[in-house]
């Protein structure tokens, strides 16, 4: 498994028959979803509260996802502004029955964080 990120994933799910297309492999939306919900997590813990997606780029797939592979991703806090935060996000696949993993896709998802009326809030730099 040697690349894997050193910490643990946010997110590991298995890819289910529902979300392949007729040939196995998984829809790229289903993929970007699942990062998008890791990012998400990690936005919102540093937020503090709600934040909400605006932007995701670099977004490139590097090898196909395959119906019952486990699926981990991994998004950690790159960069702070006044009211946005830049979370950079990777997915790695392991076969369900092997040891070895590898990474899938990566892309960078910008979110901002909002009030109770959804409007942007600041939000606190980088420790």
């Amino acid at each position: 498994m040697s690349g894997l990120p050193a910490d643990a994933p946010t997110i590991r799910v298995t890819a289910m028959p529902a979300d392949a297309n007729p040939y196995g492999d998984i829809f790229g939306g289903w993929l970007m979803g699942q990062m998008d919900l890791a990012a998400g997590s990690v936005a919102s813990r540093h937020a503090g509260g709600r934040a909400v997606t605006i932007a995701c780029d670099a977004m490139k797939f590097h090898a196909p996802v395959l119906v019952g592979d486990e699926v981990s991703v991994y998004a950690r806090l790159a960069a702070v502004g006044n009211t946005s935060m830049t979370i950079e996000v990777e997915a790695w696949r392991r076969a369900r029955h092997a040891d070895d993993a590898c990474k899938v896709t990566q892309a960078r998802f910008v979110f901002v964080a909002t009030d109770e009326n959804r409007a942007p809030r600041r939000v606190a730099p980088i420790a």
